[in-house]
């Protein structure tokens, strides 16, 4: 049952893939309804039903966290499809659940991310070893037996957004990040030093000092965050590959910062591997 025809959702915080994955292909669509802005998930759950029209009906994300429409327990790493199948929520009848992951010795959770992982896993497209998910959350995490083994969140899109919203920065990041020079010095910077948030003050000054243009500063503040990001997951496990795996422009900035670290990179694009990662596990449903 690979092929099996649903209606699969990525349902995160703040918005929402739905995938039509049917015998002539895949439809896809996106919309601001995470489960924040969801004010009715009863309502929201039967629209679904109505759409999968007697198909199965596959969750992930955020929708299956304690602010979501039903909790899914997480399942322990290191886990796989199967685990994850096993553990699979059925909270009405053709509607399916997808439990996160846990890795319970740091701890840090995963939740949408495992279907993805686990998706690019299936089809051949990653391998064993180090795997970078870029994300509001970035994960970093480590492939073993088919499974998820470990793996660690490193809060890089979130602290952007937070410092865009509201710090000594936001004038400087309301520039846009497009200037590749600019980003290339903050990742360089981040990898050779260690200390973040004396770094990011930093930006201001050599803004004021003619050291940064203004208009570039927002890129250098990019590549600041991103290779710090990418200096703590090289941190885990030797890797000279690194796939990538999530929305292609975001894996874009991560795919330059990890080669300004020495390694090589591959991209797969999130949604190919979330609708292979739905797919698998259906079929062991």
């Amino acid at each position: 049952m690979a092929e099996q025809e649903l209606l699969a959702v990525d349902w995160g915080t703040s918005n929402r893939r739905i995938f039509d994955i049917g015998a002539d292909g895949v439809r896809q669509r996106s919309d601001d309804q995470g489960i924040l802005a969801t004010e009715d998930f009863a309502a929201a759950i039967d629209a679904l039903v109505l759409e999968a029209a007697g198909r199965p009906l596959l969750l992930a994300g955020m929708i299956g966290s304690n602010r979501g429409w039903v909790e899914a327990p997480y399942v322990p790493a290191p886990a796989g499809l199967a685990d994850l199948a096993q553990a699979v929520a059925r909270p009405r009848a053709g509607v399916m659940l997808v439990p996160g992951v846990l890795d319970a010795a740091r701890p840090d959770v995963m939740r949408g991310e495992e279907v993805q992982l686990l998706g690019a896993l299936a089809t051949g497209a990653i391998g064993e070893g180090l795997v970078c998910h870029p994300g509001t959350h970035s994960k970093w995490a480590e492939i073993e037996d088919g499974a998820i083994a470990r793996f660690r969140t490193v809060m890089t899109g979130d602290i952007f957004a937070a410092l865009k919203r509201q710090s000594i920065l936001s004038d400087l990041l309301a520039h846009a990040v497009d200037d590749d020079v600019a980003f290339a010095a903050g990742v360089d910077h981040a990898l050779a030093n260690a200390d973040l948030t004396a770094e990011l003050f930093t930006v201001r000054a050599r803004v004021l000092t003619g050291a940064t243009v203004e208009t570039a500063a927002a890129s250098y503040i990019s590549g600041l965050l991103i290779g710090s990001d990418v200096r703590i997951g090289l941190g885990r496990l030797r890797a000279d590959v690194v796939p990538l795996i999530g929305d292609p422009a975001l894996c874009r900035q991560f795919a330059m910062a990890l080669e300004r670290a020495g390694r090589q990179t591959i991209v797969i694009d999130g949604a190919d591997a979330f609708v292979a990662g739905a797919r698998a596990l259906a079929a062991r449903l």
